[in-house]
C-alpha cells in the first residue's frame, strides 16, 4: 500500500471519528447547559498536558487536543474521563451534574448515544436519497454464479443458480447474503438450479467459523458470471504487443475454449506465468491467432467489458421522505446483525479472535481511494455501533450512569460520590483491558 492510500485512510477514519464524537458529545453538551448546568471543557481529540488551540467562552473551554482520537466534555460535578475528584470533596453546587435532579442528569448522560444512533440512521437515510440503491435481481443472474474453491468444497458449480439459503429465497443476487444466513442464521441448505433441475447442498456445521476465519473474511463465496470481452488495452502491454484491440473476444487459450467467461479467462492467464501463449482471437467475424509473452504478473494489461453490459442492474430511488425510514430500517437491521454475530461469537460459532479489533481494524474498512458513499456508510455503521456499545451498563460508559441513574430514580436513593469514583475507575480499567486485547489482536492476525 502506498504513502497516499496510507494517508487516504487515516484521513477518512480521522474525520469520521471526529464527526461521531463531536456529535456524541454535543449530545451531552446541549442538554447540559439546558438544565444549567456547568460545562468545563469541550474537546475534540484528548489534550494530556497541553492543547493545539483552545478559548474559553463563558464557563466553557473548547480546544482541539493532539492526540487525534476521541474527544470530550467535562461537566462540574461529574466523574468521567478526567477523574478530576478534588472538586467532590467540595460540598455540591447547585450547577453541579451531582446538584441536578434525577432525571436532568438521565437526559443528559443518554444525549450522546441518543444523537448517534439518530445520526447513524439519517447518514444511512441520505445515502439511499443521494446514491439509491443499485443491486442485481437473482432473476437477472442469467448466466449463473462463478464459484471460488470454497464454493466448490461446498458442491457448488459455475453455472448455478441460487434459489435459497436455509429456506429463506435470495431474492436480490448476492453473496454476502448467503454468508449471513450461514452465519448468523444457522442455515443448514442451499437450493440450486443446476441444468434446469433443482437440488439442495447441505451446508457444513463447520462453514460459519471458516467463513468468518481469517483465510476467507470478507472473501465471496461467489459471484456472478458473465462473458469476456475486452474493452480497454493498456498502452505499451503485454496485450497491445500481442495484437489484440478493444472488442476482441478471447475464445481459445493454448487452445483451452474454456474462456468464454470473464472469471474463466482471468483464471487460464494467472497459470501461464513467463510463458509464450497462444490466443485466438474472435474479432467481428473474423477468427485470430495471437500469441503472448506473459511476464511473473500473468496478466495481459487488458481490461473487461463491465457486467453491465450483459446483465440487467436494477436501481432504487427515494425521496427524502421515502429515505428516512429506509434509513432507519437499514440501521437497525445492521445492529440487529451485530448483536447476532456477538450472539454466535459467544456460542463459539465465530472466532473472536479473527473477529474482534481495534481502531487499526476500524482504518481497514475505509476505501484507499477515499470513496464518499463508502464513508459515509462505515461512518453510519460506526455511529450506530457507538450508540450501542455505550449504552451498554458498563461503568465509564454512558450506559453505566444510566443504570445508577434508573436505579436511583426506583428506589429515591442517590448513589454516594465515593461509590462512583470506585465503579467509573474499575470501568475505565476494563475498557483499557479490552482496548489492548483488540490491539493484541490486531497485531497477532498481522503476524500469522
Amino acid at each position: 500500500m502506498s504513502i497516499t492510500q496510507i494517508l487516504s485512510i487515516a484521513g477518512q477514519l480521522i474525520l469520521s471519528l471526529s464527526i461521531l464524537v463531536v456529535l456524541h458529545e454535543c449530545g451531552h453538551f446541549f442538554p447540559a447547559k439546558w438544565f444549567k448546568t456547568r460545562v468545563e471543557k469541550f474537546y475534540l481529540f484528548f489534550d494530556p498536558w497541553f492543547s493545539l488551540v483552545k478559548y474559553k467562552k463563558g464557563d466553557t473551554e473548547y480546544g482541539l487536543g493532539w492526540i487525534p482520537f476521541g474527544g470530550y466534555v467535562k461537566i462540574s460535578g461529574m466523574v468521567d474521563e478526567s477523574m478530576d475528584i478534588e472538586q467532590l470533596k467540595q460540598p455540591p453546587q447547585p450547577w453541579e451534574f451531582r446538584s441536578k435532579p434525577a432525571w436532568q442528569r438521565l437526559i443528559i448522560m443518554i444525549g450522546g448515544v441518543v444523537v448517534n444512533f439518530i445520526l447513524g440512521f439519517f447518514i444511512f437515510a441520505m445515502i439511499l436519497f443521494t446514491w439509491g440503491r443499485t443491486y442485481y435481481k437473482n432473476a437477472d443472474i442469467k448466466y449463473g454464479i462463478a464459484v471460488d474453491s470454497l464454493g466448490n468444497s461446498l458442491g457448488l458449480r459455475d453455472g448455478d443458480k441460487i434459489i435459497a439459503v436455509g429456506g429463506l429465497a435470495m431474492e436480490k443476487f448476492s453473496s454476502g447474503f448467503m454468508v449471513k444466513q450461514i452465519v448468523l442464521q444457522n442455515a443448514n441448505v442451499i437450493r440450486v438450479e443446476r441444468n434446469g433441475q433443482e437440488q439442495d447442498l447441505q451446508i457444513p456445521g463447520d462453514l460459519a467459523l471458516k467463513l468468518t476465519g481469517k483465510e476467507y473474511k470478507n472473501k465471496e463465496i461467489f459471484s456472478f458470471r458473465y462473458p469476456q470481452r475486452i474493452d480497454a488495452v493498456k498502452k505499451g502491454s503485454i496485450g497491445e504487443k500481442s495484437g489484440l484491440k478493444v472488442g476482441d473476444k478471447v475464445i481459445s487459450i493454448n487452445d483451452n475454449p474454456n474462456v468464454f467467461y470473464a472469471h474463466e479467462f482471468a483464471n487460464e492467464i494467472r497459470k501461464h506465468s513467463k510463458e509464450n501463449v497462444s490466443l485466438k482471437v474472435l474479432r467481428g467475424q473474423d477468427t485470430l491467432n495471437l500469441t503472448a509473452q506473459l511476464d511473473s504478473t500473468s496478466t495481459l494489461g487488458v481490461g473487461l467489458t463491465n457486467p453491465d453490459a450483459f446483465l440487467t442492474a436494477s436501481k432504487e430511488k427515494y425521496s427524502f421522505f421515502q429515505a428516512l425510514p429506509e434509513g432507519v430500517k437499514e440501521g437497525t437491521g445492521f445492529l440487529s446483525d451485530q448483536i447476532s454475530a456477538f450472539g454466535q461469537m459467544f456460542k463459539g460459532k465465530i472466532k473472536a479472535q479473527d473477529n474482534l479489533g481495534s481502531i487499526f481494524s476500524v482504518a481497514t474498512l475505509f476505501d484507499p481511494s477515499w470513496s464518499w458513499e463508502k464513508f459515509w456508510r462505515i461512518t453510519a455503521m460506526l455511529s450506530v455501533i457507538l450508540a450501542f456499545f455505550n449504552i451498554l451498563p458498563i461503568p465509564a460508559l454512558d450506559g453505566g450512569y444510566v443504570l445508577f441513574l434508573l436505579i436511583e430514580a426506583i428506589t429515591g436513593k442517590k448513589f454516594s460520590d465515593k461509590f462512583m469514583e470506585i465503579v467509573t475507575t474499575a470501568g475505565f480499567l476494563i475498557l483499557i483491558t479490552l482496548m489492548l486485547l483488540a490491539i493484541g489482536l490486531d497485531i497477532n492476525r498481522f503476524f500469522r
